[in-house]
């Protein structure tokens, strides 16, 4: 069995109440089944605006306040679409989801990446284990008159980090004197949050996540953006949403009859039930959510565990805060001994800036020879930045999987592709 740890997405079902909660809207109300309201489902919309007026602690209108979208990336499209103007400056923080820069690009704008400055433990043998923080600097020399928006993605993708509130309040106080600059919070990943951040000053109706919007003056100027996918393993059903003041969700609104009719009916009815039903008491946790972090953190250790047994560097989750399901892994000299010499530096057109790189090439070898699939982290980065060697020590792996997966990708880390008739792993 191949075992692929490069998709971002889970290979398991929903939780079985999100699977009954669909059964029952399908053979429900017939109408359910004929297009809905444009800018989202009324039931859904209701949903929603409940929830955000708890966590950004204000009235949400349903509608005024909601656009339901075909998935989150399509709320993020669509955002970028009405705040920005062609040649507009929008500031991403690196590495970033590939996919920002070309939503940008469409809009008419101009990527502007910021670098967050990777920090070694102190005591860390290598310099390949550590944490991402903000480079507050960097993102107040980023800023010009043309800069209009900044996307924030928290837990973040590629990297896993975690966004502190401290670190989103200084955002928020870099940004506040530009009336100008929008805030897309894409917060995809809120729910998984395996290793929260050890602050306690900030009030949080998620644990271990700070809405953006939730800040002081923040809520006028940003769109938060979320998703279903993610959380009830069911990124097939594309249900999205962005929630903002009507100055921003309105102009959305309106183009959404334009871009489609609406989102899929049936899942936008079956999720709103599935929504009450995740804050109920679920396979002995608190709610779905607590369970969700507990099986997420039981996969991440014993993934950690069988990537530094390889060789790997990991963050050490006991310092470091924690969320979505990636892990970026540092490649130290041993693992990069396992790359066949000449490897690295051949042409290769698909590879950034069209060479291998060691990442490149370990991710390469890693899925031919020992049969598990890791992301190379130069998609992430900005081509100036690959050509500096920024990307070249860090593998994205996915632990989003079922068990099984990741226990064949544990054995192959460690036991030469697996094939050690000798070799024992413990499984999850």
């Amino acid at each position: 069995m191949n075992d692929f740890l490069f998709w971002g997405f889970p290979d398991t079902s929903p939780p079985q109440f999100a699977l009954d909660a669909l059964k029952e809207t399908i053979n429900g109300d017939p109408f359910i089944h004929q297009y809905t309201r444009t800018s989202g489902h009324p039931a859904l919309c209701r949903e929603l605006a409940s929830r955000y007026s708890n966590h950004l602690g204000r009235d949400i209108d349903w509608e005024k306040n909601v656009a339901v979208t075909v998935g989150a990336s399509q709320a993020l499209y669509m955002g970028l679409q009405t705040v920005v103007r062609p040649g507009d400056e929008v500031i991403v923080f690196e590495p970033y989801f590939d996919l920002y820069l070309n939503q940008i690009r469409l809009a008419g704008g101009v990527p502007v990446p910021v670098p967050l400055k990777f920090v070694p433990y102190p005591d860390s043998p290598s310099s390949y284990s550590g944490s991402w923080e903000l480079d507050l600097p960097a993102l107040q020399s980023a800023i010009t008159p043309k800069t209009a928006a900044v996307v924030l993605n928290s837990p973040h993708n590629p990297t896993g980090k975690v966004f502190t509130g401290e670190e989103m309040t200084s955002i928020a106080d870099c940004i506040r004197p530009h009336d100008k600059i929008k805030v897309l919070s894409d917060e995809v990943y809120k729910f998984i949050i395996h290793s929260p951040p050890k602050e306690t000053s900030f009030e949080t109706t998620v644990p271990g996540h700070v809405h953006f919007a939730s800040l002081p003056g923040m809520y006028d100027r940003t769109l938060t953006i979320s998703s279903a996918g993610k959380t009830f393993s069911a990124t097939g059903w594309q249900v999205g949403w962005m929630v903002g003041p009507e100055s921003l969700v309105g102009a959305v609104q309106q183009m959404l009859p334009y871009v489609q009719f609406c989102a899929n009916s049936v899942c936008q009815e079956a999720l709103a039930g599935a929504l009450r039903k995740a804050e109920e008491p679920y396979m002995g946790h608190e709610n779905y959510y607590a369970w969700l972090n507990s099986e997420y953190r039981e996969k991440r250790d014993f993934l950690v565990k069988a990537l530094q047994g390889a060789g790997f560097e990991t963050p050490d989750y006991s310092r470091t805060a924690g969320g979505g399901f990636f892990i970026m892994a540092g490649i130290t000299p041993a693992v990069e001994s396992r790359v066949p010499q000449g490897r690295v530096g051949e042409v290769n057109e698909s590879a950034p800036t069209g060479k291998v790189r060691l990442d490149w090439a370990m991710c390469e070898h890693m899925v031919r020879e020992e049969g598990v699939g890791m992301i190379p982290s130069s998609p992430f980065f900005s081509e100036e930045r690959v050509k500096d060697g920024r990307s070249d020590r860090f593998v994205r792996v996915a632990f989003c999987k079922r068990r099984e997966v990741i226990e064949g990708a544990g054995r192959a880390l460690l036991c030469d592709g697996g094939r050690k008739e000798d070799c024992e792993v413990e499984g999850l």
